[in-house]
């Protein structure tokens, strides 16, 4: 008899081990397998305790019970008791898969990875805190985006980790101020920083309202304890008026919902001291000014119900106005659903009341978590592979769309990398690696070790040698994954391989890295060719005795703005010795100069003396006193009808013609104002267009660009131009457009001006 008892007993002593709670919603078989995986970690856990100072044994059951009340598989279950063992087990990994499967190991080693990330958002958290971090302090959002996007292969990964970072906060509220080190203070500190900055917002975009709330709650219990303690005594003084209060109302609001024939559960809802806090900081308010102080929560069957109970909401209580909030017609970003509402209640008192479905109130509470009880329960439930019916393909389709939302970057620095950005939108498209200071990177799938120093910095690129990669020396074409450290062996000079540009090769997967390749190249290049350019006008300059000529004045007389263009040019044969030779034997020789020059002037007061009628130019441009001369509109200031306009004589490209405001030309006529012509706007040929620069400045926002196109688009408008620059959230756009007279301009620039962000848009 004792015999045939022995294995009853047995079970009860391991089920005695293990709360309760752990094992709900679980079958026979998924129990059994809980209970051996306790009985498994408890051994190779025995007195072992974590660095925060609490046991091993007792965090893991922290954990297990907090997904266990998320009410997620047995497998997360089973990983949560698990956690450390590869901590403190050599092999673990198979091991773990050869006793409880390759899912559960597979999620134990998800853990892993998110374990080692510590250290990295403890320097993100840091240099976040570092007024002296700079832009090199990477963005909250970003580091979240990252952080979760390199580990979520499986999201009960990330669930997982933040039912730990819970069970670590619980430990360290109930370990008092007194038995604690300075050291062990300022690391609860930084704990509760990490939290608040990186795991409660997690919490938030996936929707785990259940842990989030404890997450703020106990972190800023740590980091404002003086504030902390204020606000819970304030909860406190009233706390049994307020319970009474609260009592009444919902006393009140169930006769008149019974009397409406709605079937709802009505109850209060729990207050949270950061939330409380966070509202009376953003909105500038007392403690008594806080309409949801005093709240109460509505669940209902339908949506259509919900709808009903607010109406008998606002009948029974005045409504207060803007407080209203319908989140069912437009869910929150991470699917929040419900109705908000304030009201003046007893008493001339405000009362918050929430209205929701009982589907609703899951998903707030449980967020993406609340989807495994589809995907496990009898209605869909999957095979071990993890195929499910149409609750699970739904579950998968939030998370893609909530992975494919965060990987989309908050800033596009430059607006012409836009459409590659959305392009690489999806996670699989994006590796994450670290810098050795523990700096995230995201650079494209199947990235080199070239491509993380191009990202670092082109000159590092530049001088790339080799890599070490997680410590072990790799190729330069080896494949970058996830979570790696790579580290760059640069020289101190030199320049990068042309081998590099080879596609076959595989050193460069990046467009970005390629680019900056290329344009070293180019610039040595170009560096060749100008020195090419440079000897041969020198020895043409010997050859016809003339090495006093100005090379300036030879570059303006070719039709070039800088000497280095005509070096240039002719290093690239595009000026040939001929067009060197005549140019020079234009040019007079020293003693000559003053006399063509004085020639110069005489015939230009000649002109300008002369009453003659205006020319018309080749622009449509009457120029007084030249007949049909050669006229250019100036680049400088792009002048456009009806511009006040004035003529400028150039040597050998006939009249430039400048706006009559223009500084280019202000500084040219103050050297040589006898080359200044009267100039109007004649009659031209046919429809003719100008050119135009105008510049944008606007706060930098997603779809600031299209706005803008389809303005320019609307109004019939060519851009022959665009340029971008995005700094601390202020855009600034340049283009280059085509119009054909200043009205049109002035309402183009009224139209982009009026487009919601834009700043200013004014004409260059």
């Amino acid at each position: 008899m004792a015999i045939a008892d022995q294995p009853v007993q047995l079970r009860a002593a391991e089920t005695a081990a293990l709360p309760p709670a752990l094992f709900e919603g679980l079958g026979d078989d998924e129990s059994r397998a809980l209970r051996a995986a306790g009985q498994f970690a408890r051994t190779v856990y025995a007195d072992k305790r974590l660095g925060t100072g609490e046991p091993a044994w007792d965090h893991a059951l922290g954990i297990a019970a907090n997904v266990a009340a998320l009410r997620l598989d047995v497998d997360a279950r089973v990983a949560g008791l698990l956690f450390a063992v590869p901590e403190y087990l050599e092999h673990a990994d198979e091991k773990l898969a050869e006793r409880f499967g390759a899912a559960v190991a597979s999620l134990v080693a998800g853990i892993t990875r998110l374990n080692s990330l510590r250290v990295v958002t403890r320097n993100t958290v840091a240099l976040a805190q570092d007024k002296t971090g700079g832009k090199g302090a990477p963005s909250q959002a970003e580091v979240l985006r990252k952080m979760l996007l390199a580990m979520v292969e499986d999201i009960r990964v990330v669930l997982l980790r933040l039912a730990s970072r819970t069970q670590t906060l619980r430990f360290l509220a109930a370990t008092g101020d007194a038995l604690m080190t300075k050291a062990a203070l300022a690391e609860r500190e930084a704990v509760a920083r990490e939290t608040m900055d990186i795991y409660a917002p997690l919490a938030n975009r996936l929707g785990v309202w259940q842990l989030k709330w404890e997450l703020e709650d106990l972190s800023f219990r740590f980091l404002e304890p003086a504030t902390y303690k204020r606000i819970a005594a304030q909860l406190d003084e009233r706390r049994v008026e307020r319970e009474a209060y609260i009592a009444q109302a919902i006393a009140d609001l169930q006769r008149e919902l019974a009397a409406s024939g709605v079937r709802a559960e009505v109850s209060g809802r729990p207050k949270h001291i950061f939330s409380i806090w966070n509202k009376m900081r953003q909105k500038s308010l007392d403690f008594s000014q806080l309409y949801d102080v005093r709240a109460v929560r509505v669940l209902v069957d339908s949506v259509k119900d919900c709808y009903t109970v607010l109406g008998v909401v606002h009948n029974l209580w005045q409504p207060i106005p803007r407080e209203f909030d319908d989140y069912i017609s437009r869910p929150k970003g991470n699917f929040y659903r419900s109705l908000h509402t304030a009201v003046i209640g007893l008493g001339g008192r405000a009362l918050e009341v929430q209205i929701r479905t009982h589907d609703m109130h899951r998903d707030a509470e449980l967020g993406v978590a609340a989807h495994w009880r589809y995907k496990e329960g009898k209605a869909a439930r999957p095979s071990r592979s993890g195929k499910g019916g149409k609750a699970g393909d739904s579950f998968d389709e939030k998370i893609a769309f909530l992975r494919q939302v965060l990987a989309w970057r908050d800033e596009i620095v430059d607006s012409s990398d836009w459409v590659e950005q959305f392009k690489h939108a999806a996670l699989d498209e994006t590796v994450y690696v670290l810098t050795p200071q523990g700096r995230v990177l995201d650079l494209p799938a199947g990235s080199t070790p070239v491509d993380f120093a191009y990202a670092v910095h082109s000159d590092l690129g530049h001088r790339c040698r080799g890599a070490k990669v997680d410590g072990r020396m790799v190729p330069l074409d080896y494949v970058l994954s996830n979570g790696q450290r790579v580290e760059i062996v640069a020289a101190k000079s030199g320049g990068p391989s042309r081998d590099w540009l080879n596609p076959a090769a595989g050193y460069i997967h990046s467009s970005r890295a390629r680019h900056k390749v290329r344009q070293w190249f180019n610039s040595v290049g170009l560096a060749e060719t100008v020195a090419v350019g440079r000897a041969t006008v020198e020895r043409e300059l010997q050859r016809e005795g003339r090495t006093g000529a100005s090379l300036d004045a030879l570059a303006e007389r070719l039709g070039f703005a800088k000497t280095e263009e005509l070096f240039a040019a002719v290093g690239r044969e595009d000026v040939g010795h001929r067009q060197l030779q005549e140019a020079l034997r234009e040019e007079p020789s020293p003693a000559e100069a003053p006399q063509r020059e004085a020639a110069i002037d005489e015939m230009l007061g000649e002109r300008l003396a002369r009453k003659s009628r205006a020319g018309e130019a080749s622009e449509g441009i009457l120029v007084v006193g030249v007949d049909r001369l050669m006229t250019q509109l100036a680049r400088c200031c792009k002048p456009v009808p009806p511009d006040s306009i004035t003529g400028f004589v150039t040597r050998g490209r006939g009249v430039s013609v400048h706006r009559s405001n223009c500084r280019s030309l202000a500084y040219l006529l103050e050297r040589q104002p006898e080359r200044a012509l009267t100039a109007t706007w004649g009659q031209a040929r046919g429809e003719r267009v100008h050119a135009a620069d105008i510049v944008v400045r606007a706060s930098d926002r997603p779809g600031l660009l299209k706005d803008i196109s389809e303005v320019l688009a609307r109004e019939r408008i060519n851009v022959t131009g665009v340029s971008t620059l995005s700094r601390q959230q202020l855009a600034t756009l340049a283009f280059t457009l085509e119009v054909r007279d200043l009205p049109q301009l002035r309402q183009t620039l009224d139209q982009v001006a009026g487009i919601p962000g834009v700043l200013s848009a004014e004409r260059r």
